[in-house]
């Protein structure tokens, strides 16, 4: 489990909740609770590098504090080869290792998130794609996602997945190539959402929604 955030953040906790809040007081039109999960996508990426973090923190001084005082109260028991408690500690060290690599990698994913850095009349992460597989000759809709938030039985497809990197920076109209160990298919574009136009169209219906305010 992750650690808590510190005791110094509350106040982007609490903004957070209260971003999640202010959202959900409205009716929803038809879609927007699709487009409210779109643009709180950016939100919750945020909280999560916040919380890998400090998660990596922990266990960098584990590693580099706690592991070698077990290891050398281990070594001065003598005979490591039936030494317990060193092979516990030696355990513990790569599980850790392992660990710190693993969310050290989720980390250069979610720094991915970035509205600055996603195209806005490109496919990138956060789109919703509607494609036209020659191949099977069907029409498909994809919603691009970081790979922890994959789930293909829903259309959500990792941006690190096959499919995923042959739409990445493709506009509407053009074809993109998916290269499978079973050949390659061909995807046309036929219609691409991006965070940009999501995060338009939640401001647009906001605006429609609020009471004109009578001049005093």
């Amino acid at each position: 489990m992750l650690p808590a955030l510190p005791g110094n953040l509350p106040h982007m906790s609490r903004r957070f909740d209260a971003t999640v809040v202010w959202m959900n007081q409205k009716p929803l039109v038809p879609n927007r609770s699709y487009l409210i999960k779109q643009t709180t996508q950016v939100t919750q990426a945020r909280v999560r590098q916040i919380r890998y973090r400090i998660d990596v923190n922990t266990l960098e001084h584990e590693l580099a504090f706690d592991i070698p005082r077990e290891l050398k109260k281990a070594v001065a028991l003598g005979d490591l080869s039936e030494n317990a408690e060193y092979h516990t500690a030696k355990q513990r060290q790569e599980y850790l290792k392992a660990r710190v690599r693993q969310l050290g990698q989720r980390l250069a994913d979610l720094s991915l998130v970035n509205m600055n850095n996603i195209p806005k009349d490109k496919v990138g992460l956060g789109s919703t794609v509607t494609i036209f597989d020659g191949t099977k000759n069907e029409e498909k809709e994809y919603q691009l996602v970081a790979s922890e938030q994959s789930d293909v039985v829903n259309g959500k497809i990792s941006t690190t997945s096959p499919i995923g990197r042959a739409l990445l920076n493709k506009k509407v109209g053009d074809t993109a190539t998916v290269v499978t160990p079973g050949g390659s298919r061909e995807m046309e574009i036929l219609k691409l959402s991006t965070m940009h136009d999501i995060a338009e169209a939640k401001l647009a219906s906001d605006l429609e929604e609020e009471p004109e305010r009578e001049v005093e």
